[in-house]
């Protein structure tokens, strides 16, 4: 049985901005894998803070594999996110026009865990470590409208649990 898809409005320039920081998450994560990136470090924590040696062993062998799905993730949600920002910025006159994102079930997941794994790479070169931080700083701003877009899906994916459940 397939499952309809979810429907994510999105402006033509949300679009825009969130393919680009999509694109910006998979070079981070194919070019700074072994950089010490506090990004990537924040992407992989470790359950062993106290033993550097037991850190070590679990990020040789856990960090690759994380790292491979999180990509892959987040190519599944670029994919969807060409329907909208495909074509480079829009004109202004079609910036805010509205467009329905689709997607598939199976791959909410991945959107989710793609969109809370930029969020957190945000929230770590920006030095936020709760929510309820605030800044004049408008970079603070892309942190905040992840988190509604998080937000928004996870509703989304909440009515279309309740409607198949009808």
């Amino acid at each position: 049985m397939t499952s309809d898809p979810i429907v994510a409005p999105i402006t033509m320039i949300e679009g825009f901005h969130l393919a680009q920081l999509v694109d910006d998450f998979l070079e981070l994560i194919d070019t700074s894998r072994d950089s010490g990136d506090p990004a990537i470090e924040r992407l992989t924590p470790s359950p062993y803070p106290d033993d550097p040696d037991s850190a070590t062993d679990f990020a040789a062998s856990t960090r690759g594999d994380l790292l491979d799905r999180r990509l892959a993730d987040a190519r599944r949600m670029r994919e969807a996110l060409s329907a909208v920002a495909g074509r480079g910025e829009p004109l202004e006159h079609e910036a805010l026009d509205t467009r329905d994102v689709l997607i598939a079930a199976d791959d909410v997941d991945a959107w989710l865990r793609t969109l809370t794994a930029i969020r957190l790479v945000v929230a770590t070169r920006l030095g936020i470590t709760s929510d309820e931080q605030s800044s004049t700083d408008g970079r603070h701003d892309v942190y905040d409208w992840l988190g509604y877009r998080l937000e928004l899906l996870i509703q989304a994916a909440d009515e279309a649990d309740a409607d198949r459940e009808l």
